[in-house]
Protein backbone atom coordinates (compact mmCIF):
# COMPACT_ATOMS: atom_id res chain seq x y z
CA UNK A 1 0.00 0.00 0.00
CA UNK A 2 1.40 3.37 -1.04
CA UNK A 3 -0.74 5.47 1.26
CA UNK A 4 0.55 6.87 4.55
CA UNK A 5 -2.88 7.92 5.72
CA UNK A 6 -6.47 6.69 5.39
CA UNK A 7 -9.42 9.04 5.72
CA UNK A 8 -12.98 7.94 6.49
CA UNK A 9 -15.52 10.70 5.94
CA UNK A 10 -19.22 11.23 5.58
CA UNK A 11 -22.23 12.76 7.25
CA UNK A 12 -23.18 12.30 10.87
CA UNK A 13 -24.90 8.96 11.46
CA UNK A 14 -23.35 7.02 8.57
CA UNK A 15 -21.25 4.71 10.77
CA UNK A 16 -17.76 6.13 10.31
CA UNK A 17 -16.55 5.03 13.75
CA UNK A 18 -17.72 1.45 13.29
CA UNK A 19 -16.10 1.18 9.86
CA UNK A 20 -12.84 2.63 11.17
CA UNK A 21 -12.71 -0.02 13.90
CA UNK A 22 -13.52 -2.82 11.44
CA UNK A 23 -10.84 -1.58 9.08
CA UNK A 24 -8.24 -1.21 11.83
CA UNK A 25 -8.89 -4.78 12.96
CA UNK A 26 -8.56 -6.08 9.39
CA UNK A 27 -5.27 -4.24 8.91
CA UNK A 28 -3.84 -5.49 12.20
CA UNK A 29 -4.87 -9.05 11.34
CA UNK A 30 -3.02 -8.63 8.02
CA UNK A 31 0.13 -7.55 9.83
CA UNK A 32 -0.25 -3.79 9.32
CA UNK A 33 -0.66 -1.90 12.61
CA UNK A 34 -3.31 0.81 12.42
CA UNK A 35 -4.58 3.42 14.86
CA UNK A 36 -7.39 5.98 14.73
CA UNK A 37 -7.06 9.77 14.71
CA UNK A 38 -10.21 11.73 15.56
CA UNK A 39 -11.34 14.50 13.20
CA UNK A 40 -14.58 15.44 14.95
CA UNK A 41 -14.17 18.93 16.40
CA UNK A 42 -16.50 18.38 19.37
CA UNK A 43 -14.93 15.04 20.35
CA UNK A 44 -11.80 16.99 21.20
CA UNK A 45 -13.52 18.05 24.42
CA UNK A 46 -13.28 16.19 27.72
CA UNK A 47 -16.66 15.35 29.14
CA UNK A 48 -18.60 15.95 25.93
CA UNK A 49 -19.41 12.33 25.23
CA UNK A 50 -23.13 11.68 24.81
CA UNK A 51 -23.85 14.57 22.47
CA UNK A 52 -20.84 13.79 20.26
CA UNK A 53 -21.41 10.01 20.10
CA UNK A 54 -17.88 9.53 21.40
CA UNK A 55 -16.96 5.88 21.78
CA UNK A 56 -16.26 4.79 25.34
CA UNK A 57 -12.84 3.22 25.88
CA UNK A 58 -14.59 -0.14 26.30
CA UNK A 59 -16.10 0.23 22.82
CA UNK A 60 -12.81 0.89 21.02
CA UNK A 61 -11.90 -2.81 20.69
CA UNK A 62 -8.39 -2.18 21.94
CA UNK A 63 -7.58 0.07 18.98
CA UNK A 64 -5.63 3.17 20.12
CA UNK A 65 -7.43 6.47 19.47
CA UNK A 66 -5.77 9.88 19.23
CA UNK A 67 -7.04 13.49 19.41
CA UNK A 68 -9.87 12.65 21.79
CA UNK A 69 -10.37 14.49 25.09
CA UNK A 70 -7.54 16.95 24.49
CA UNK A 71 -9.41 20.18 25.33
CA UNK A 72 -11.29 21.51 28.33
CA UNK A 73 -14.74 22.92 27.63
CA UNK A 74 -13.51 26.48 28.26
CA UNK A 75 -10.85 26.11 25.53
CA UNK A 76 -11.50 27.38 22.02
CA UNK A 77 -11.11 24.73 19.35
CA UNK A 78 -9.27 26.10 16.32
CA UNK A 79 -8.57 24.27 13.12
CA UNK A 80 -5.02 25.68 12.97
CA UNK A 81 -4.19 24.15 16.35
CA UNK A 82 -5.90 20.91 15.40
CA UNK A 83 -3.96 20.71 12.15
CA UNK A 84 -0.65 21.13 13.95
CA UNK A 85 -1.38 18.58 16.67
CA UNK A 86 -3.08 15.98 14.47
CA UNK A 87 -0.26 16.08 11.93
CA UNK A 88 2.27 15.60 14.72
CA UNK A 89 0.38 12.47 15.80
CA UNK A 90 0.26 11.20 12.21
CA UNK A 91 3.98 11.84 11.69
CA UNK A 92 4.73 9.87 14.85
CA UNK A 93 2.52 6.96 13.75
CA UNK A 94 4.12 6.86 10.31
CA UNK A 95 7.58 6.84 11.86
CA UNK A 96 6.58 3.87 13.99
CA UNK A 97 5.20 1.97 11.01
CA UNK A 98 1.58 2.47 12.07
CA UNK A 99 -1.06 3.42 9.51
CA UNK A 100 -3.22 6.35 10.74
CA UNK A 101 -6.96 6.24 10.05
CA UNK A 102 -8.36 9.77 10.18
CA UNK A 103 -12.06 9.61 11.06
CA UNK A 104 -14.61 12.38 11.38
CA UNK A 105 -17.29 14.54 9.88
CA UNK A 106 -15.84 18.00 10.59
CA UNK A 107 -15.02 18.88 7.00
CA UNK A 108 -12.56 21.69 7.61
CA UNK A 109 -10.70 19.65 10.23
CA UNK A 110 -10.37 16.69 7.87
CA UNK A 111 -9.26 18.95 5.04
CA UNK A 112 -6.70 20.70 7.23
CA UNK A 113 -4.88 17.40 7.65
CA UNK A 114 -5.43 15.76 4.29
CA UNK A 115 -4.56 18.81 2.21
CA UNK A 116 -1.84 21.43 2.32
CA UNK A 117 -4.00 24.18 3.78
CA UNK A 118 -2.38 27.28 5.29
CA UNK A 119 -4.18 29.21 8.00
CA UNK A 120 -3.58 32.94 8.55
CA UNK A 121 -2.92 34.24 12.05
CA UNK A 122 -5.40 35.94 14.32
CA UNK A 123 -6.01 39.44 15.66
CA UNK A 124 -7.36 39.32 19.21
CA UNK A 125 -8.87 42.80 19.11
CA UNK A 126 -10.55 42.29 15.75
CA UNK A 127 -11.81 38.87 16.82
CA UNK A 128 -13.34 40.35 19.98
CA UNK A 129 -15.10 43.04 17.95
CA UNK A 130 -16.53 40.47 15.54
CA UNK A 131 -17.60 38.19 18.39
CA UNK A 132 -19.39 41.12 20.04
CA UNK A 133 -21.11 41.95 16.76
CA UNK A 134 -22.19 38.32 16.41
CA UNK A 135 -23.66 38.48 19.91
CA UNK A 136 -25.54 41.71 19.17
CA UNK A 137 -26.75 41.11 15.63
CA UNK A 138 -26.67 37.36 15.12
CA UNK A 139 -25.01 35.33 12.34
CA UNK A 140 -27.36 36.56 9.61
CA UNK A 141 -25.84 40.03 9.56
CA UNK A 142 -22.28 38.66 9.48
CA UNK A 143 -23.25 36.34 6.65
CA UNK A 144 -24.62 39.24 4.63
CA UNK A 145 -21.38 41.15 5.14
CA UNK A 146 -19.27 38.18 4.12
CA UNK A 147 -21.44 37.54 1.05
CA UNK A 148 -20.65 41.05 -0.20
CA UNK A 149 -16.87 40.64 0.02
CA UNK A 150 -16.39 36.87 -0.33
CA UNK A 151 -19.47 35.14 -1.77
CA UNK A 152 -17.63 31.83 -2.20
CA UNK A 153 -16.78 31.60 1.50
CA UNK A 154 -20.28 32.76 2.45
CA UNK A 155 -21.77 29.98 0.35
CA UNK A 156 -19.52 27.38 1.91
CA UNK A 157 -20.13 28.43 5.49
CA UNK A 158 -23.86 29.17 5.41
CA UNK A 159 -25.85 31.70 7.39
CA UNK A 160 -26.01 29.95 10.77
CA UNK A 161 -22.40 29.10 11.65
CA UNK A 162 -21.51 32.25 13.58
CA UNK A 163 -18.08 31.14 14.69
CA UNK A 164 -16.87 30.33 11.17
CA UNK A 165 -18.37 33.57 9.85
CA UNK A 166 -16.37 35.49 12.45
CA UNK A 167 -13.20 33.69 11.40
CA UNK A 168 -13.83 34.29 7.70
CA UNK A 169 -14.34 38.02 8.23
CA UNK A 170 -11.23 38.13 10.40
CA UNK A 171 -9.13 36.43 7.69
CA UNK A 172 -10.40 38.81 5.02
CA UNK A 173 -9.56 41.82 7.21
CA UNK A 174 -6.07 40.52 8.08
CA UNK A 175 -4.98 39.29 4.65
CA UNK A 176 -6.94 41.56 2.34
CA UNK A 177 -7.82 38.46 0.36
CA UNK A 178 -10.94 36.28 0.22
CA UNK A 179 -11.11 33.68 2.97
CA UNK A 180 -11.76 31.11 0.24
CA UNK A 181 -8.24 31.76 -1.08
CA UNK A 182 -6.79 29.86 1.88
CA UNK A 183 -9.15 26.93 1.21
CA UNK A 184 -8.66 26.18 -2.49
CA UNK A 185 -11.06 23.90 -4.36
CA UNK A 186 -8.17 21.82 -5.73
CA UNK A 187 -5.63 21.69 -2.90
CA UNK A 188 -2.40 19.73 -2.90
CA UNK A 189 -2.31 16.60 -0.73
CA UNK A 190 -0.19 16.76 2.41
CA UNK A 191 0.59 13.01 2.42
CA UNK A 192 -0.17 10.11 0.08
CA UNK A 193 -3.63 9.13 1.30
CA UNK A 194 -6.69 7.08 0.49
CA UNK A 195 -10.13 8.53 1.16
CA UNK A 196 -13.22 6.42 1.82
CA UNK A 197 -16.63 8.03 2.15
CA UNK A 198 -19.83 6.61 3.60
CA UNK A 199 -23.07 7.78 2.00
CA UNK A 200 -26.71 7.26 2.85
CA UNK A 201 -29.87 8.42 1.03
CA UNK A 202 -31.50 11.35 2.81
CA UNK A 203 -34.73 9.43 3.27
CA UNK A 204 -32.75 6.85 5.24
CA UNK A 205 -30.42 9.25 7.02
CA UNK A 206 -32.95 11.75 8.39
CA UNK A 207 -34.95 9.26 10.52
CA UNK A 208 -31.65 7.88 11.78
CA UNK A 209 -30.48 11.34 12.77
CA UNK A 210 -33.77 12.12 14.52
CA UNK A 211 -33.55 8.85 16.45
CA UNK A 212 -29.96 9.66 17.37
CA UNK A 213 -31.02 12.98 18.88
CA UNK A 214 -33.77 11.25 20.85
CA UNK A 215 -31.20 8.78 22.23
CA UNK A 216 -28.95 11.66 23.32
CA UNK A 217 -31.70 12.92 25.61
CA UNK A 218 -32.61 9.40 26.79
CA UNK A 219 -28.95 8.66 27.52
CA UNK A 220 -28.65 11.73 29.75
CA UNK A 221 -27.32 14.61 27.65
CA UNK A 222 -28.93 17.21 29.91
CA UNK A 223 -27.31 15.61 32.96
CA UNK A 224 -23.98 15.56 31.14
CA UNK A 225 -24.26 19.27 30.39
CA UNK A 226 -25.23 20.00 33.97
CA UNK A 227 -22.08 18.20 35.15
CA UNK A 228 -20.05 20.41 32.80
CA UNK A 229 -21.38 23.65 34.26
CA UNK A 230 -18.73 23.81 37.02
CA UNK A 231 -16.07 23.15 34.35
CA UNK A 232 -17.18 26.31 32.56
CA UNK A 233 -19.02 25.05 29.47
CA UNK A 234 -21.11 28.24 29.36
CA UNK A 235 -17.91 30.27 29.01
CA UNK A 236 -16.57 28.08 26.23
CA UNK A 237 -16.67 29.87 22.89
CA UNK A 238 -16.89 26.60 20.97
CA UNK A 239 -18.26 24.03 23.39
CA UNK A 240 -21.26 26.08 24.48
CA UNK A 241 -22.44 26.39 20.86
CA UNK A 242 -22.15 22.72 19.94
CA UNK A 243 -25.29 21.18 18.50
CA UNK A 244 -27.25 19.58 21.31
CA UNK A 245 -25.19 21.20 24.05
CA UNK A 246 -26.50 24.70 23.37
CA UNK A 247 -30.06 23.35 23.38
CA UNK A 248 -29.50 21.35 26.58
CA UNK A 249 -28.17 24.53 28.20
CA UNK A 250 -31.32 26.31 27.05
CA UNK A 251 -33.41 23.58 28.64
CA UNK A 252 -31.49 23.77 31.91
CA UNK A 253 -32.03 27.53 32.06
CA UNK A 254 -35.74 27.22 31.31
CA UNK A 255 -35.40 28.94 27.94
CA UNK A 256 -36.55 25.82 26.07
CA UNK A 257 -38.84 22.97 26.97
CA UNK A 258 -37.46 19.47 26.50
CA UNK A 259 -39.56 19.02 23.40
CA UNK A 260 -38.32 22.32 21.95
CA UNK A 261 -34.70 21.49 22.76
CA UNK A 262 -34.97 18.11 21.06
CA UNK A 263 -36.73 19.46 17.97
CA UNK A 264 -34.26 22.32 17.60
CA UNK A 265 -31.37 19.85 17.86
CA UNK A 266 -32.98 17.63 15.26
CA UNK A 267 -33.29 20.53 12.82
CA UNK A 268 -29.69 21.66 13.35
CA UNK A 269 -28.40 18.10 13.01
CA UNK A 270 -30.20 17.63 9.69
CA UNK A 271 -28.84 20.95 8.45
CA UNK A 272 -25.32 20.03 9.57
CA UNK A 273 -25.55 16.69 7.77
CA UNK A 274 -26.50 18.53 4.55
CA UNK A 275 -23.43 20.75 4.91
CA UNK A 276 -21.24 17.70 5.50
CA UNK A 277 -22.53 16.03 2.36
CA UNK A 278 -21.87 19.20 0.35
CA UNK A 279 -18.38 19.62 1.80
CA UNK A 280 -17.18 16.09 1.13
CA UNK A 281 -18.84 15.99 -2.29
CA UNK A 282 -16.12 18.42 -3.42
CA UNK A 283 -13.43 15.82 -2.73
CA UNK A 284 -12.45 14.31 -6.06
CA UNK A 285 -10.44 11.44 -4.59
CA UNK A 286 -13.06 9.80 -2.35
CA UNK A 287 -14.34 6.29 -3.01
CA UNK A 288 -17.95 6.26 -1.83
CA UNK A 289 -19.52 3.23 -0.20
CA UNK A 290 -23.16 2.72 0.78
CA UNK A 291 -23.28 3.13 4.56
CA UNK A 292 -25.76 0.25 4.84
CA UNK A 293 -24.04 -2.15 2.44
CA UNK A 294 -23.59 -5.52 4.20
CA UNK A 295 -20.16 -5.90 2.58
CA UNK A 296 -18.95 -2.37 3.24
CA UNK A 297 -15.83 -3.51 5.12
CA UNK A 298 -14.88 -5.77 2.21
CA UNK A 299 -15.36 -2.85 -0.17
CA UNK A 300 -13.21 -0.64 2.02
CA UNK A 301 -10.44 -3.24 2.13
CA UNK A 302 -10.64 -3.57 -1.66
CA UNK A 303 -10.11 0.18 -1.98
CA UNK A 304 -6.91 -0.04 0.03
CA UNK A 305 -5.61 -3.06 -1.85
CA UNK A 306 -6.19 -1.52 -5.27
CA UNK A 307 -5.07 2.01 -4.37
Amino acid sequence: MKHQLIGIVGATGTGKSALSLDLAERLVAAGRPAEIVNADAMQLYRGMDIGTAKLDVSERRGVPHHMLDVLDVIDEATVARYQREARAVIDDLNERGVLPILVGGSGLYVSSVIYDFRFPGTDARLRAELEAELERKGPGELHRRLAEIDPVAAGRIGASNGRRLVRALEVVAITGEPHAASLPDRPVSWRPSTMIGLSSPRETLVPRLDARVDRMWCDGLVDEVERLLPAGIERGVTASRAIGYAQALGQLHGELTEREAIEHTRQLTRRYARRQVSWFARYEDVTWIDADAPDRIERAVDVLVTD
